[in-house]
């Protein structure tokens, strides 16, 4: 049996599609489509270098990396790679083959320290140690129970709070890019990065086919973005939260809390059945709306770094 690693092909449907399937299978808290595989290759800042791999055993995928350069951080050097293989395909050196062609790759592009997301297991851990990677911080998957969890009620906004969605920004989404910049910078992260493209936002985030601009919700204060709950589907029942935040100016009012509530309604009234969501480990507040909500803690990862020389 014969493994190799090769980029996985703009264009074509097939790896597309196995590239999503192997995907969530090994990771099925995140959502992945063959559409939003294939976007990301074509839209990706040229400036990410962002290069799929497949591994293929015989000709069959059985592994997965997505390896790029982090262009929107202030600090050069900093890159990701993450390997994902079909959890009945391991042991079989596809890891370890994606592992090297990635760090080739990005080492020729100047990367100087790697960050690679690991599932907190024995194996995975062990696998990411024996590649030199060193853990650092770690996050939590949450999953809820659209379906048949009970949510919080609906609440009125307070006096001068405006609930509203993502679309109706269509015409001038700016507001919400100004807004997802300054939520960004105080997200936990080994690696600083700034919003700073509002074309790229625009491509990477606005227009992305996962995003759904009817369930994102939006507190409005005088006219103003000043929280948001960013929400994706898969275009079947599974629905994500992929980030949550509010302005600094007006933090403390319980606003970040109400749009997630009102994006969980919606997506509950939209006939979505499962919900998944992320955070960091470290984030208290945040995990404490989430158990609110009725999010459980259903997996865990570690980021692991690599300085390479």
């Amino acid at each position: 049996m014969t493994v190799i690693v090769r980029e996985l092909r703009r264009g074509d449907r097939a790896d597309a599609e196995s590239f999503a399937r192997i995907r969530h299978l090994a990771l099925p808290f995140m959502l992945h489509t063959p559409e939003s595989i294939a976007y990301d290759v074509e839209y990706a800042h040229p400036d990410a270098h962002y290069q799929p791999l497949l591994a293929l055993e015989d000709g069959e995928p059985i592994g997965t990396a997505n390896v790029s350069m982090v262009y929107d951080s202030p600090e050069p050097g900093h890159a990701l790679v993450n390997i994902y293989v079909h959890p009945e395909r391991t042991g079989r050196g596809a890891g370890s083959l994606l592992v090297r062609t990635a760090e080739k790759r990005l080492g020729a592009l100047g990367a100087t320290r790697l960050h690679a997301w690991v599932l907190d297991q024995p194996a995975n851990r062990s696998f990411a140690q024996r590649h030199s990677y060193r853990p650092s911080r770690s996050a939590h998957f949450l999953r809820l129970d659209l379906a048949n969890g009970v949510l919080p009620p609906r609440q009125e906004p307070p006096a001068g709070v405006e609930l509203r969605t993502a679309a109706d920004f269509a015409d001038d989404p700016r507001p919400l890019f100004e807004l997802d910049a300054e939520t960004l910078l105080d997200e936990p992260s080994d690696v600083e990065r700034e919003f700073t493209d509002y074309a790229a936002w625009l491509r990477e985030t606005w227009n992305h086919p996962l995003l759904s601009h009817e369930l994102t919700s939006v507190a409005v204060v005088d006219g103003r973005p000043a929280a948001f709950s960013a929400a994706r589907t898969d275009g079947g029942t599974r629905y994500g939260t992929v980030m949550t935040g509010t302005a600094r100016a007006h933090r403390g009012r319980g606003l970040a809390k109400l749009a997630k509530n009102d994006s969980l309604h919606r997506a509950r009234a939209a006939g979505l059945t499962e919900a998944f969501t992320g955070n960091d480990s470290g984030n208290g507040p945040m995990l404490a709306i989430n158990k609110w909500f009725g999010y459980e803690v259903c997996a865990t990862e570690v980021q692991y770094v690599r300085e390479l020389g």
